[in-house]
């Protein structure tokens, strides 16, 4: 307790020492309409114990996507970059001459990237195995994962968009379907990635006139999904061109089972039983084992592209850090499924051991698509700080966005001095602007940049936020 106190002491006279913001800042915030009291922010050179900048720093408040900062960087660490997920594919009867008298079964454990390629491969790989007829059923065993039930219309009654897909232990392509708007002479032409087996596209869409504004060119129509159909309804604005759109149309099931059935028809195989839900039993045997990408690939995706299905994904899996000796293997039974809590849990264990103070910190589900989730930026530039000295510091780095040249920070500041010298990591909410990583100055020298905005003008922010950047990467 006494060395903590003597950091505390030590926190708020650095505080004290740090300066106010940036002049440029401020005249941002000013033209933005956002007061100095809803931001947070904090300046420090790596390696350095001082912040250059402080400004409410130890305030806890909501991160958005640079949450996933804690989660990728604490999955780093715990379960290293070459960690892999399985799926597993079991075989319930006999198999006879490329005929299974039985049940298929697809076992997930929370692969975060099955993407429809991979599908495709490990289902031909199948087929060359010499599977070819089921005539029993495609069996769904999701059981890794032991979650609630799902409502992708919570967090903003928006079910169909990609981010607010919920996790699953068999998630198959995001669980999204790509739809390609074509505008042709005669009309409109939709093409969706991945086929999807008895899912019918009901194309209604009649040609409109181009909004002010392209940016919007999806709010004149509407998508929906119900059954066996998806119907597009409305005004395309064919003056915006070509244009694609990821929408999640179905539960996790349906999906896996059209995408299956369409898959493995193509391949030349057969499914003659249904769909359902089920558990690898006694009886049904190993038949093969996909393995995914490497979570140093997974962590790119996950930051560069702020994915939060990934993330949940991640976050879940972190759960399998925990030891128990009450949920271990035992005599080839499988341990208990994860769930949030054991996520959260593996989360603040690790903080403690790395001791990284978590006072004020909330999880929801480690992506930051979340009204509860919060961090401070002191916590969070110090979780920078400390993966800035870990031995997988350039790993973890090069999972950051790069300013001006990819993810999502790629149209920012792209003609000024400050692209390509800093790796960022953004998160959006409505009423939430943040963005925090390393900022390299042109002397050399390595900067850790953490900035939020809670204010319901948060959005006109960016611009307080770019002069930020550009005011630590123009230091000596």
């Amino acid at each position: 307790m006494k060395r903590y106190c003597t950091f505390a002491l030590l926190g708020l006279a650095f505080s004290a020492q740090a300066a106010s913001l940036p002049a440029s800042v401020r005249k941002e915030l000013s033209k933005a309409g956002i007061p100095q009291s809803a931001v947070a922010v904090e300046v420090r050179e790596v390696g350095k114990h001082a912040p250059l900048v402080s400004v409410n720093s130890r305030r806890a408040m909501n991160p958005a996507s640079t949450m996933k900062l804690l989660t990728t960087y604490a999955a780093l660490d715990l379960l290293g970059p070459a960690y892999t997920w399985k799926t597993e594919a079991w075989i319930d009867g006999e198999l006879k001459d490329g005929v299974l008298d039985g049940d298929l079964i697809l076992k997930g454990y929370g692969d975060p990237k099955f993407t429809i390629e991979r599908f495709w491969l490990w289902l031909s790989e199948l087929r060359s195995r010499g599977l070819r007829e089921i005539r029993g059923d495609l069996v769904l065993d999701r059981s890794h994962f032991d979650l609630p039930e799902h409502d992708p219309a919570q967090f903003d009654s928006d079910p169909l968009r990609a981010y607010n897909v919920g996790p699953d232990a068999l998630l198959l392509n995001f669980n999204t379907l790509r739809l390609r708007y074509l505008p042709e002479d005669e009309g409109l032409r939709i093409v969706t990635q991945p086929s999807l087996a008895g899912i019918a596209l009901d194309n209604r869409l009649t040609p409109g006139t181009a909004l002010v504004n392209c940016d919007d060119w999806d709010e004149q129509f509407s998508v929906q999904p119900g059954g066996d159909s998806v119907v597009l309804a409305g005004d395309y604005p064919v003056e915006c061109g070509e244009r694609e759109q990821n929408l999640s149309v179905m539960p996790h099931t349906r999906y896996v089972e059209a995408v299956f059935r369409a898959v493995w028809q193509e391949l030349g195989g057969t499914l003659k039983g249904r769909q359902r839900d089920g558990a690898v039993g006694e009886s049904a045997r190993l038949y093969s084992t996909h393995h995914s990408e490497p979570l140093g690939a997974i962590i790119r995706d996950i930051n560069k592209f702020s994915n939060n299905v990934m993330a949940r994904q991640l976050f879940l899996t972190l759960g399998e850090t925990i030891q128990r000796p009450s949920l271990a293997a035992v005599d080839g039974m499988t341990v208990k499924p994860l769930t949030v809590e054991r996520g959260s849990e593996a989360m603040f264990t690790w903080l403690r051991q790395q001791r990284l103070n978590a006072s004020g910190l909330v999880l929801e589900n480690g992506a930051g698509l979340s009204r509860i989730e919060r961090i401070s930026a002191r916590q969070l530039s110090l979780l920078l700080q400390h993966a800035s000295n870990h031995p997988l510091s350039s790993e973890f780095q090069a999972s950051l966005p790069i300013l001006g040249v990819d993810g999502s920070v790629k149209k920012r500041l792209k003609e000024s001095p400050a692209a390509s010298h800093a790796h960022l990591k953004t998160g959006t909410l409505e009423g939430v602007k943040t963005i925090a990583g390393y900022v390299k100055s042109k002397s050399g020298r390595e900067w850790i940049v953490v900035f939020f905005i809670n204010h319901p003008r948060a959005r006109r922010g960016t611009d307080a936020q770019d002069a930020l950047i550009e005011w630590v990467q123009q230091k000596h």
